[in-house]
């Protein structure tokens, strides 16, 4: 019996191979990992010697080969089979041991080259381990070290089912499905690539387990946080809970929605979210005045939501939120002197995440399929904005629209928000209509809403909305235009002696 053994991440392989070696198994193996089988004392055979064959180009060619693929796929079951491996002098192998070069973990560094990244793709790995893998009921294959010992078990017993076979063969072929879309995601996603590179005529995606969560939504759907391959940033690196309990499916999804609205903003900002989507949102130069105006927005929403701040977290934010229970707390960094006084709280988690990169696709799911589009990232230069009334905006208005203009991006459609001296007053999201989300907003605010100005992420279908708004004191409205009765909602706020400005851009979150 033969097993063969070639991998880059050398965890726990030694001991691996004495279990197979105590098991009958002769070990043979390649360049490194030759090496630190036979320092580690064990008797271990070159590829060469087995191929007659040297290793030839520096490595790229060694185990392509007829001697090694003849070994792996031939199908004990078929006599021909037998025979003609036989003929040719080739020996069965029966345990593939194997996993790839680092080509995410090179890539990923800075300022790495483009020869580089392509000396660091894994040629005979691959073929290696889909030979395998395809002859599963013949061959074990092994790709994660984590399977090492229940394996070594198994073949020091009774050998390992073929139920079992196929498991390890499914990773296998996962574990180069995972690799190839790394490779072809590095070659297309490069500058000047346009539709070709967001929109490919073929597109995988690809991604690790980081962790189990308790459930998902809801205590009877099971749930599961994944990452992209190589360093893991933004919210899906749970390493970044730096205090607190473990954090849940709905936190995840709270806290993404929380870091993005943050993220929006290049001076400082503070976002409260609840049930994915912000409650409160301000922008101030001073951090705990920023959050007391955030939570303002919605008090009574804010109750277990979660806050984001754009700059690292101070003490005295912390100081500020005194009082409130959240779920979590999140920011790109945090004084020391935060973290000691969030951990004393309960039931709190505190996420370290860097603010979000621009993605570069957004993937939804759906039936049978997936929809793909860009991402909702436009510079938009409010000195750009059409003026459609006589009443021209005045400065503070005009600074409060932009304020209410970029949180509305973020808040689920039909969004509305009432905004004042940068900060949500009032909003409303998720409603089948606008005059829903226009009273919604309304009701929140209440008084407050006299002086504020309203962002709406589409056109008003009818100056009906307008109207409302107007009565609880709206004083200039930002929206896209482009109804078919923009003349009605024009004339509307000409009679209410309001502002308005068309931006030309919707921005629908659904």
């Amino acid at each position: 019996m033969n097993a063969l053994i070639s991998v880059y991440d050398k965890t726990g392989v030694a001991g691996f191979a004495r279990k197979l070696a105590a098991a009958g198994y002769r070990l043979i193996s390649t360049g490194g990992t030759f090496k630190a089988l036979q320092e580690a004392g064990l008797n271990v055979t070159q590829v060469s010697e087995l191929t007659g064959a040297p290793e030839i180009l520096d490595g790229r060619v060694k185990t392509l080969h007829p001697k090694v693929h003849g070994g792996l796929l031939a199908r004990r079951d078929l006599p021909g089979h037998m025979a003609e491996i036989q003929q040719h002098g080739i020996a069965t192998i029966d345990v593939v041991v194997n996993n790839l070069y680092p080509f995410v973990a090179t890539v990923s560094k800075p300022g790495v080259t483009l020869t580089d990244a392509l000396e660091n793709i894994d040629i005979g790995g691959p073929a290696m381990i889909r030979a395998a893998a395809k002859n599963f009921p013949c061959v074990v294959v092994v790709v994660d070290p984590a399977d090492y010992d229940r394996v070594a078990e198994m073949l020091s017993g009774g050998g390992v089912p073929l139920e079992e076979r196929r498991r390890l063969a499914a990773r296998a072929f996962q574990h180069v499905a995972l690799y190839d879309t790394s490779v072809s995601g590095y070659l297309r996603d490069t500058p000047g690539a346009g539709d070709e590179s967001l929109l490919p005529q073929e597109l995988t995606t690809g991604y690790t387990l980081v962790q189990k969560l308790r459930y998902g939504e809801n205590p009877h759907q099971p749930g599961a946080l994944y990452a992209l391959p190589g360093p893991r940033g933004g919210i899906a690196a749970s390493e970044q809970v730096i205090a607190g309990k473990e954090m849940s499916y709905n936190n995840y999804l709270d806290a993404e929605a929380a870091i993005s609205a943050v993220s929006r903003f290049s001076e400082q900002a503070v976002a409260v979210v609840k049930h994915n989507n912000p409650c409160g949102l301000a922008a101030h130069a001073d951090q705990p005045e920023a959050y007391r105006r955030a939570f303002a927005g919605d008090p009574v929403s804010a109750y277990g939501g979660i806050v984001a701040c754009n700059r690292r977290m101070t003490a005295a934010t912390v100081e500020a939120m005194k009082g409130v229970f959240f779920e979590v707390v999140i920011a790109p960094d945090f004084e020391q002197a935060a973290v000691d006084a969030l951990a004393k709280r309960k039931n709190i988690r505190v996420l370290k995440a860097p603010l979000p990169e621009k993605p570069v696709r957004i993937v939804r799911h759906i039936s049978g399929g997936a929809l793909v589009q860009a991402p909702d990232v436009i510079s938009e230069d409010p000195d750009r904005w059409d003026v459609v009334t006589r009443r021209k905006p005045t400065a503070g208005e005009m600074e409060d629209m932009d304020f209410a203009w970029r949180a509305c991006v973020v808040i689920k459609s039909n969004a509305i928000v009432l905004a004042k001296d940068r900060a949500i007053i009032g909003m409303g999201a998720g409603q089948p209509n606008r005059l829903n989300s226009v009273h919604l907003a309304i009701r929140v605010a209440g008084n407050r809403a006299n002086g504020t100005v309203l962002a709406s992420d589409a056109f008003f279908p009818f100056a009906d909305g307008l109207e409302m708004a107007v009565k609880a004191g709206v004083t200039a409205v930002v929206q896209p235009g482009g109804s078919v009765r923009d003349a009605d909602v024009i004339a509307a706020a000409e009679n209410a002696g309001i502002a308005m400005v068309f931006t030309g851009m919707r921005h629908f979150n659904h």
